[in-house]
């Protein structure tokens, strides 16, 4: 299993940016990621430098969300979905994509993963991810 680091993703996410912008290949993942990075504008400032990227400070005590963070989870939910799993987050998303389109979406369930993994980390306990796909579920038939 591949583990990377933070800043390991950070150097993947500008290179993806980089990529695009100057019309080079990608890969599959950096098309993805090039893809949600074509989707937050506000962000793009901050891939424009690696090094400044692997250097920002991204605690809750600085105030600034984490673009890396962000769009990490995008790609994970990406591939949970492209995968149905846990089971039944596809049809779940799919639901939600209806009543919110496709980006808001990925925010309404990425509150939930975000739930998910604060709980399991709280409680020092396996995610729980029934309570991850009850919760997509809730909010995609509210």
């Amino acid at each position: 299993m591949f583990t990377p680091s933070s800043h390991d993703v950070r150097r993947f996410f500008c290179e993806a940016y980089r990529k695009h912008r100057n019309g080079e290949i990608l890969t599959p993942m950096d098309a993805i990621a090039a893809d949600w990075i074509a989707q937050h504008p506000e962000y793009h400032e901050q891939f424009e430098d690696v090094e400044a990227a692997i250097a920002a400070d991204y605690s809750v005590e600085g105030g600034k969300a984490n673009p890396f963070l962000h769009l990490s989870m995008h790609l994970s939910i990406a591939e949970q979905i492209s995968i149905d799993q846990p089971r039944g987050i596809r049809a779940a998303h799919d639901a939600l994509v209806a009543r919110r389109g496709q980006h808001d979406a990925h925010h309404e369930i990425m509150e939930c993963l975000g739930e998910m993994i604060w709980a399991s980390q709280r409680n020092g306990v396996p995610p729980d991810t029934e309570a991850y796909i009850e919760c997509v579920r809730r909010r995609a038939f509210a």
